[in-house]
């Protein structure tokens, strides 16, 4: 028994002779129409339709008669059988929902890796970011202990130049004050010689007086010039002072803005509000110090003023000894002055007494 549409694979449907259909002879239509089996996926377009069924040619008719058993259909001719190897098998079908399944898992299993590469590359991203903020904030703390260091530093420094500097401009007025001050002797060594100069005759002489003054005055002169000289080089170095504590009030003072922010920067965190991110802020900038020249910055400010208060000590060490100095010489020069009129006095009392009593005697 034969069905209609049965399948290429069954056996029934090979090529033995049956009794009742003998093979008929190829035709040219047979041929034309005759279709080669085609894999999945590489056979027509049109290859699917039902409608191919009613474009198969016709069988030309017999030549000899059978007879055709009456409710029976037709069986399908060899030429209709194109129609048949277009369609696909049980093993086709089989293997279209394998192929289905596995792209299903491949992509399935694609998903999870890329999930959890994802996942695992979040987690490094995350751990990561902890561990740069942990660093941030460790840098960050030493940091602020470096600027607090630096800044008792400078503060140290400044109160140490600001006491030097006042100690200086005292020394300053002390110098400015005995310079104006030996203006007074002066001015009376000079009365002396100018009312020694009204001496008529013989008693006009060249005596010890008159070189004691003239000595005397020539010493008021330089003493006042040596205080006046010390006293413009401790203005010349308060100007030296004043710069030094300039430069050690501005660098306290950036310490101070430095110290601030960083601060504000320690005590961030990632729930904190307006927090933003600015792009390029992590980009290194050739114009802004580092460590090592920030801390010698400061290092040299401090030294500029450690030598400036060296300088400073030394000119009021200067300013002791000029004082001293010019004080012993002038009481030691009016000591002699007055010596030598004590002794002028002496010889010309005497001279005079020795007129007077040759006088009385004539």
């Amino acid at each position: 028994m034969e069905f209609l549409g049965t399948t290429q694979l069954a056996s029934y449907c090979g090529t033995k002779k049956s009794c009742l259909f003998p093979d008929l002879a190829p035709t040219s239509t047979t041929k034309d129409t005759y279709q080669s089996y085609y894999l999945p996926g590489y056979r027509y377009l049109s290859s699917w339709r039902p409608s191919l069924l009613h474009k198969v040619v016709s069988v030309p008719p017999r030549s000899d008669k059978q007879f055709t058993p009456p409710g029976r259909p037709p069986t399908i001719l060899p030429a209709s059988r194109s129609s048949l190897h277009a369609r696909y098998s049980t093993r086709d079908w089989h293997h279209a929902n394998m192929v289905q399944l596995k792209g299903s898992e491949t992509s399935r299993y694609r998903a999870g890796r890329l999930n959890a590469d994802s996942m695992r590359l979040m987690q490094d991203k995350d751990q990561l970011t902890y561990q740069m903020q942990e660093d941030s904030r460790r840098n960050l703390a030493e940091r602020i202990s470096n600027i607090d260091f630096w800044s008792s530093e400078l503060i140290y420094e400044l109160e140490c130049l600001l006491k030097e500097t006042q100690a200086l401009e005292t020394a300053k007025k002390r110098l400015e004050c005995a310079a104006d001050e030996m203006q007074g002797p002066l001015k009376v060594a000079l009365e002396c010689l100018y009312h020694r100069e009204k001496r008529k005759g013989i008693d006009l002489v060249h005596d010890d007086v008159e070189k004691n003054l003239i000595k005397e005055v020539d010493v008021f002169k330089d003493c006042q010039e040596i205080l006046t000289k010390l006293a413009q080089k401790i203005s010349q170095q308060l100007g030296i002072n004043r710069d030094a504590q300039h430069a050690l009030e501005q660098d306290l003072s950036d310490k101070n803005s430095a110290h601030f922010i960083d601060e504000k920067c320690f005590n961030l965190r990632n729930t904190s509000d307006s927090i933003n991110f600015y792009h390029g802020v992590e980009k290194a900038d050739g114009t802004v110090s580092v460590p090592v020249t920030w801390a010698k910055f400061s290092e040299d400010n401090i030294r500029c003023s450690q030598h400036a208060r060296a300088n400073s000590v030394k000119l009021r060490e200067d300013a002791e000894v000029g004082l001293e100095s010019t004080s012993e010489e002038m009481w030691n020069h009016f000591i002699s002055t007055n010596l030598a009129f004590n002794n002028r006095i002496a010889e010309v009392a005497d001279a005079k007494n020795k007129l007077q009593a040759q006088l009385a005697k004539v």
